[in-house]
This record gives structure tokens, C-alpha cells and sequence, in this order.
């Protein structure tokens, strides 16, 4: 098992060398708010859902791996597809969020230390915008005790909306905000975390930076 971990975290960490020159160059790939992911122990980063490269753009920002949920399809596309996304570390979710085994590896592998990646929205976005996120968020930062971290994505949308079969080479912009916390008193976390995303989202849309870049 150990020398799984240790080939998976080399694969991983060569395709992210790969990748950064690649979309710095042709994305002009910006990434905000690094700073605000720890830098050990489990963390929930929730992001808006714009594309399909959604994962490797949060990702490819990154310094620590990340495991993302992803709905369960994905997985059965063909034998290739899910080997590739299963050594890049994604597990599956059924289609509408109801998914207490999903649920729950989200949360193994938080207590575990790793970082995990939800798209709450369930789907990609129809025009750009932030839709209201699906419930399970609260049930995993309470779980889990993990910090939870808002995230957004720019651009994405216009470089490859649902619309549109063939991508296109457009400035990305990825921003992490602050760390939320799960509060036994307060059963909205997720109101929290989505206006959070709105607040990264906000200066981005007018060309500003949300925070210095890293």
C-alpha cells in the first residue's frame, strides 16, 4: 500500500509539473489565495463548476494533491478514462448529491489528512453564474472537522461552456478565500461558503485581483 501511495503521489506530481508551464502559457493561468489552504490535515475546498478541466484547474494550483468527487458517470465512460481519474485520485458520487457512500468517503478521507475537492452546484454552469449548492456540505465539515475552503473559477465558461464541444484558449483565473469552520450554533454553513464564493467571484468578473497573487 505504501508503494502505491508513493507511485501515485510521482504520477501525480509529474503530470502537475507537466501542466503549470502548459496553462500559464496558454491560459495565462492565474491562481489567488494559495496561501489559504493549510498546509497539512484534511481540508474541504467547495468551487463552482464552470468545465470539464475544473479539477486540474484547482489542482494544478496547488502544492498538495487533491481528491475530487465526481458524479458517478464519469467512471463508466471507459476502462482508460476511469483509470486515469481514479490515479488522480477521484472517487465517485452519484447524480444529485444523495449519495451517503460518496458522503462518507468524502469524509474518510478528510479524517485521513487529504485534501478534497466538491462541486455542490451538481452540474456545470448554463451562464457563468454561482447556482445554489446541494446539501451535504454542513454533513461533511461537521463530520470531518475540516476547514472548508470557498474556491471559484473564471473563465473556465468561456473557454469551454457546455454548449460547446471543442475548447477554447482563454485567460484562467482560480481564487481561494479564507477558511470557513462548521459551528454547532449556525446550521447554514453553506450560505456561508456560497457567498464566499461570490465575494472571489465579484472582483474577478471586473478584471480586479481578489487578493495578491501567489
Amino acid at each position: 500500500m505504501l508503494l502505491k501511495e508513493v507511485l501515485r503521489a510521482l504520477w501525480y506530481g509529474l503530470l502537475r509539473i507537466l501542466a503549470q508551464p502548459l496553462f500559464c502559457a496558454l491560459l495565462r493561468y492565474r491562481a489567488y489565495g494559495r496561501e489559504n489552504i493549510p498546509c497539512q490535515g484534511g481540508v474541504l475546498i467547495v468551487s463552482n463548476h464552470q468545465s470539464y478541466m475544473d479539477p486540474l484547474l484547482i489542482g494544478v494550483g496547488l502544492p498538495r494533491q487533491i481528491h475530487s468527487m465526481a458524479r458517478q458517470s464519469l467512471f463508466y465512460k471507459s476502462a482508460l478514462f476511469r483509470w486515469l481519474i481514479e490515479s488522480l485520485n477521484a472517487f465517485p458520487l452519484k447524480e444529485g448529491g444523495k449519495d451517503s457512500g460518496g458522503l462518507r468517503e468524502a469524509i474518510n478521507r478528510l479524517t485521513a489528512g487529504k485534501v478534497v475537492l466538491i462541486f455542490p452546484e451538481g452540474t456545470r454552469t448554463r451562464d457563468g453564474s454561482i447556482g445554489e449548492l446541494y446539501p451535504g456540505i454542513e454533513l461533511i465539515a461537521h463530520r470531518s472537522g475540516s476547514p472548508v475552503i470557498p474556491a471559484v473559477i473564471h473563465g473556465a465558461y468561456e473557454a469551454w461552456p457546455r454548449t460547446r464541444k471543442l475548447f477554447r484558449f482563454k485567460p484562467i483565473k482560480v481564487a481561494f478565500g479564507p477558511p470557513l469552520y462548521w459551528d454547532g450554533s449556525e446550521s447554514r454553513l453553506s450560505q456561508r461558503i456560497r457567498q464566499g464564493m461570490l465575494d472571489l467571484q465579484t472582483p474577478m468578473r471586473e478584471n480586479r485581483s481578489p487578493s495578491s497573487r501567489v
